[in-house]
């Protein structure tokens, strides 16, 4: 197997996309990738990620890739799970309080900084539309991230979402109880789902 037929192997397995990273990894050389990268037309979509000329771009991806410490959340995560009936305007994500997230703001990126004692709180991989893996909270800790923010919300996205969350064969109330607790918002979260039972 030649170095190019490796990276072959990386970009059909990534979906197109390609990291420096795992080039390296896969013991092929910088200058080898450089002229793959070349050779196959592939477009640098942010630093040490290429992106094949057949391939369709992924916008949650790509910024995985790039920001590995970001996890989707919110209305991102809605989306993700099948919560949202359409693509939110603007990307949300959490990372951990203290993390310098100048560059995602400057993209126009929601960002929301929590403390490290609950930002690893209901991590998951979830597939984008595209079929790519991401990082995003699960169902249950999205509902208490939106019941958090619910006033900074548009009531229809956050009427349908909690509709289709206690219709969702996914749900975990014991999950979502212990999430609220976490974050204090036990009545809130008894509220609404008193309702909507």
């Amino acid at each position: 197997m030649t170095r190019f037929d490796v990276l072959d192997n990386l970009v059909e397995n990534g979906n197109g996309y390609l990291c420096t990273s795992q080039v390296i990894d896969a013991g092929v050389s910088k200058p080898t990738l450089a002229e793959y990268v070349s050779q196959r037309k592939m477009e640098r979509v942010a630093q040490g990620v290429y992106l094949a000329e057949d391939a369709w771009p992924d916008e949650l991806y790509l910024l995985c890739l790039s920001n590995s410490r970001i996890v989707f959340s919110h209305e991102t995560a809605l989306m993700l799970h099948g919560l949202m009936e359409r693509e939110p305007k603007i990307t949300s994500v959490t990372v951990k309080a203290g993390y310098n997230a100048s560059h995602l703001r400057r993209k126009g990126i929601r960002v929301y900084q929590v403390k490290p004692d609950v930002y690893d709180l209901g991590i998951m991989e979830v597939q984008t539309s595209f079929g790519n893996t991401v990082r995003a909270y699960d169902m249950d800790r999205t509902i208490c991230d939106i019941l958090r923010y619910k006033d900074a919300m548009d009531v229809q996205v956050f009427q349908y979402a909690m509709k289709e969350y206690m219709g969702s064969a996914h749900k975990n109330l014991n999950h979502l109880m212990a999430y609220a607790k976490r974050f204090q918002i036990e009545s809130a979260v008894r509220t609404y789902t008193e309702v909507l039972l």
